[in-house]
């Protein structure tokens, strides 16, 4: 065609063909799901979520997420919503389609500097924070700052000291005295009996370095945690690995959560006000502190209320004490027990 022909053409010489993709009108509606099913999530892997129905661990189902979820994450311990194939026969699975409100949540960085927030655990009660007597020795640094993510994230902690066998426990439980953290003592040779007590009817997140004994503690509690992790595996499509954390049931009622053995936990996302709030008697006197104070006392904090709080009687210098231990843990990780 001409140059010219162009100029002589109007809209009904004109043929338009239709956008076969955007043919109907997106809506901003999304479907309530009023029938879907409550599920506890026990184990994630390769973009799967395995779920027992009403926190039964017999009923175990594959979900995955929904896409109007996007990427909202889902961890170990989120009470969930699921549609579709809740049977948990071979080959079905379900949509994840609503996650509800969490009442609390571990989160750790993999250093100080690391501005992403690694979600370990959601929904638990109880964080038992395992370390050996001896063979690896006691890191207190790594307690404390346990004992800090546990405060901050709504987490009652738990103080498992393991291999008495090998040493006695007093002079590191009086270390802890002042903050009236419940302390578990087990040895090799004895069953486990009162940290079964702390655990039963709650959902409890086991940590520890690697070495002391906390799979061993595991297997105690739940004699059938090899065949039940597989059970997992199987149903996620996955393989549960050090790299993973898993819900396992316990006998008397009640989780525990095996979490993988770490070398570092690192609290970039915890401010130094994080932590006073767990300390009722003293985050009311904080208060009064200088801006961006950190709390420590002299000399990086010369102007620090807390001193003239203590020298009014109004805490006790242990409990001070303790507390500016735990916010010393932020710049020292690997402090050990002397």
């Amino acid at each position: 065609m001409s140059r010219q022909g162009w100029h002589s053409l109007d809209e009904s010489d004109i043929r338009v063909r239709p956008n076969r993709r955007g043919t109907r009108p997106r809506s901003k509606l999304r479907p309530d799901h009023a029938g879907a099913s409550q599920a506890m999530v026990v184990a994630v892997a390769k973009g799967r979520w395995t779920c027992a129905m009403n926190r039964d661990p017999g009923r175990l189902v594959t979900a995955m997420r929904a896409r109007e979820l996007g990427r909202t994450p889902v961890v170990v311990g989120d009470l969930v919503e699921l549609v579709g194939d809740t049977s948990g026969a071979a080959g079905s699975l379900a949509r994840i389609v609503r996650v509800a409100e969490r009442t609390s949540v571990l989160r750790r960085t993999a250093d100080d500097t690391d501005p992403y927030e690694r979600i370990v655990v959601a929904n638990a009660g109880k964080l038992i924070i395992v370390t050996a007597l001896a063979d690896p020795p006691p890191r207190t640094g790594f307690i404390d700052r346990c004992l800090v993510a546990a405060f901050a994230g709504g987490l009652s902690p738990v103080l498992c000291l393991t291999k008495a066998d090998l040493a006695a426990p007093d002079r590191l439980m009086a270390l802890y005295a002042e903050l009236a953290v419940p302390v578990v003592v087990t040895r090799a040779d004895t069953e486990p009996a009162d940290l079964r007590a702390e655990l039963v009817d709650d959902v409890s997140a086991m940590i520890g370095h690697s070495g002391v004994g906390k799979s061993t503690l595991v297997n105690r509690l739940v004699p059938d945690a090899g065949r039940a992790t597989a059970s997992v595996s199987a149903v996620g499509k996955g393989r549960h690995t050090s790299t993973s954390a898993v819900a396992l049931p316990l006998e008397g009622g009640g989780w525990v959560v095996d979490t993988p053995g770490i070398r570092s936990f690192g609290l970039a996302h915890i401010k130094p006000d994080d932590v006073v709030a767990a300390f009722p008697d003293l985050h009311a006197a904080a208060e009064e502190c200088p801006s961006n104070c950190g709390h420590l006392g002299p000399p990086d904090d010369p102007d620090c209320y807390l001193d003239r709080f203590l020298a009014d009687g109004g805490s006790s210098p242990g409990r001070l004490d303790s507390l500016r231990r735990l916010l010393q843990s932020r710049v020292r990780p690997d402090e050990k027990f002397g």
